[in-house]
Order: structure tokens, then sequence, then C-alpha cells
């Protein structure tokens, strides 16, 4: 059983362990530790595992997003589910075991999550998950055996929006230990949004582009890239939307190693210029984050299966297309700008045209979706404290 939350009845600092290992929880961390600095009472002890360990996926970001130099890299790099989960477990239970912190602070649904709650768990040392309760209901998903075996094993839940609630409550999680805060992602964008606002102008006119006059194209899923067959597919309707806008498309590592195994479909790109075979879809290294929120910001058309970019383009107010046949994120399409168009070129294609004749007006962000989450989630954790359960 995870430990129970009780009012906190001292004053001593709080010892916490919080753990992040890719570009997500870079982005979900960065206002939690910050808020946790500034209000004082707090021991902050952080750990990288090194899950994303490239710079231009861990490093960047770091120093894009204000991030400390973590405490301890464990440098734990890429394998599979179980190696990268396993090799993070090994890392951070010495760590833990020396340390004995009040609570573990983990973020978001990739491997680092859940290794890390679960070794916690075992230790009896309490855990809190940020951006808790979220469902795609899809368990072919990695990132969805990770949510629930986390939020299982927590014992402070923030939740995003309504509908992390009402999941939680389906499981069984006490109501107690649901705190709905909003979304430390959305922190980080507003945070940031002025800066890479004023610094995208070399990146648009080094691409030839104008704010509203192009779209952005990301893709990562296993689902998505690893069939050479999906992702050809994926790429030629996108390649059709181009014919009517440039395409900017930054390609993550896993995309691009499956493009170096299949000339055929790299072949669909450019190599970021104006001209080229590919017309307007065009392939760029993968960004920092300023630089990819000031991309993101001047884009008429989104087109992605991130979740996090789901979020991101419904607080901007961006039309956006999920590529996937579920979200985890509900809210971005019943109050934001996120629409749900599944893998079908033809489906795709005729989504964007929709998008791109379209003069919707911007809707308002979903509730509590205003930049100051992290400071509800330190007002939780100045309040609570937690009596971990005993060795049996």
């Amino acid at each position: 059983m995870p430990a129970e939350p009780t009012p906190r009845s001292d004053r001593r600092p709080i010892e916490v362990v919080a753990v992040v290992g890719a570009r997500p929880n870079f982005v979900k961390a960065a206002p939690v530790v910050s808020a946790l600095g500034r209000r004082g009472g707090f021991s902050t002890f952080l750990v990288h595992t090194g899950q994303h360990y490239d710079a231009a996926l861990s490093d960047v970001f770091f120093r894009d997003l204000g991030l400390p130099r973590p405490d301890l890299h464990l440098g734990v790099g890429s394998g599979s589910h179980a190696e990268q989960t396993a090799a993070v477990m090994r890392g951070i239970e010495p760590v833990l075991e020396e340390r004995r912190p009040d609570l573990l602070l983990v973020f978001g649904d990739v491997n680092s999550t859940v290794a890390a709650a679960l070794t916690a768990a075992k230790l009896w040392i309490p855990v809190a998950h940020v951006e808790a309760g979220l469902r795609s209901f899809d368990e072919t998903m990695p990132e969805e055996i990770n949510r629930r075996v986390t939020d299982c094993l927590s014992t402070l839940l923030f939740t995003t929006e309504e509908s992390g609630d009402r999941n939680l409550g389906r499981e069984g999680v006490p109501a107690e230990r649901i705190f709905r805060v909003g979304n430390t992602m959305v922190d980080s964008l507003f945070a940031a949004l002025d800066r890479a606002r004023e610094g995208r102008g070399g990146l648009l006119e080094r691409l030839g582009l104008v704010v509203g006059g192009y779209a952005v194209l990301t893709l990562h899923r296993p689902g998505n890239v690893d069939s050479p067959e999906s992702l050809s597919a994926l790429l030629g309707a996108v390649g059709e939307i181009g014919r009517r806008l440039p395409v900017v498309f930054p390609v993550h590592p896993r995309t691009r190693a499956r493009l170096a195994e299949n000339a055929e479909i790299a072949r669909l790109l450019t190599d970021g210029s104006v001209d080229g075979p590919g017309g307007g879809l065009r392939a760029v290294e993968p960004l920092g984050y300023l630089d990819f929120i000031g991309l993101l910001d001047g884009a008429r058309l989104v087109l992605t299966d991130s979740g996090g970019i789901q979020e991101e383009t419904t607080a901007l107010g961006i039309p956006c297309l999920t590529l996937r046949d579920n979200t985890e994120r509900p809210v971005t399409l019943e109050l934001g700008t996120n629409r749900l168009v599944g893998r079908d070129p033809a489906a795709i294609v005729r989504a964007g045209s929709e998008a791109l004749a379209s003069n919707a007006d911007a809707r308002q962000p979903p509730p509590l979706w205003d930049g100051h989450a992290a400071e509800r989630i330190v007002d939780v954790l100045e309040r609570t404290s937690w009596k971990a359960p005993s060795a049996r």
C-alpha cells in the first residue's frame, strides 16, 4: 500500500529526490524544481537517469528551461524497455537507500518514471506523481503501462485535467490522495514564450518561413515510425499537405534511425532547404526547447503523435491534428484545438485541408492551465506529510 497523506505537524525541511530522464520530464519538472527552490523549506536532489542522453534531447533542454545541473547522472542510455527500466532501478536504488528522502517526485510516463517509483515503493519511500491519471486505454502503448503502475504506487497524485481525477477514482484511488493542480508543461511554455518568440527569427529566416505560413510535424511513436509501411504512408499524407504550405519536420532520433534504414522513405524528405524533390516537407535536426516552442507558436497547423504537443498547441490555440487512434489527454479535444485523425492517409489529408480552410476562433485553455501548477504542487507538499508503510 502507498503511504497515506496526513497534515504536516512539523516544520523541518522536506527532503525530495526528483527524477527526470527524457525530454517531456524536463519540461514538466523545471517549474516544480524552481518552485521548490523559491519557496524554501525543501531540500531537492535532482537525478537525471540519462534515458535521453544526446545533447539535442537532454543538455539543451536543461539550459533552455533553467533546470539546475543534476546532482547525479545515472547514464543509463538506450536499450529495450526491460533493459532501460532495470538499469534505472539499479542506479536509483543505492541513491534512495543512502539519502532516505521524505518523498520521491516523478513526472509523466516514461520508463524512468515507473522504474524510480517502483524502486522507491519497495524501499517504503512515498512517491508523488506529477501528471497522474491520464489514460489512453491502449495497453499496446508502453506509456500506458507506465502510467498505471506509477499511479498504483503513488501516495500523492497530481492531475492536469478532470479526466485524470475520474480515471483514478474508478481505479480505487482515495479522493484525499488526488490533487488537480493544472499542467506544469504549460507552466514551462508560458514562462519561455516571450524568449522563444524573440529568438525564432533566425530559424525562420534560415528555413525561408514566415509566422503563420507553415506547418510543423513530429513523429516518434513506435506504431508510427517502426513500420516502413506506416511511416511511408504518414509522410506521404503530410507531403500532400505540404503542397499547400511548407511542413517543418524536426526528426526525432528514433525516426531518423528508421529513415537511415530505408532510402526510399528518406527520399520523401528534403534537407530543410526551400527547394527540393520533397516539395514542402522539410526535415531538420531536433530543436532545443526555445527553438521548438518558437516554431510551434508561429505555425498555422501542427501534426503530431506526441501527447505533450497536443497540450502545448491547446495552450497556444494552434490547430493540431493528432496522428493516433486515441489520446490520453481528452481535454485537448473537448476544450482545446486538438483533433484526433488516426493514421489513414486520406483522413489526414482531408483533415489538413479542413484545418487550413478554417478560421475558428481561439479557445480558452482548460481550467488551471494558467502557468501556476507548480506553485499549487508545492502548496500541497507544504501542508502534507507522509507516513510510509512499515517493513513486514
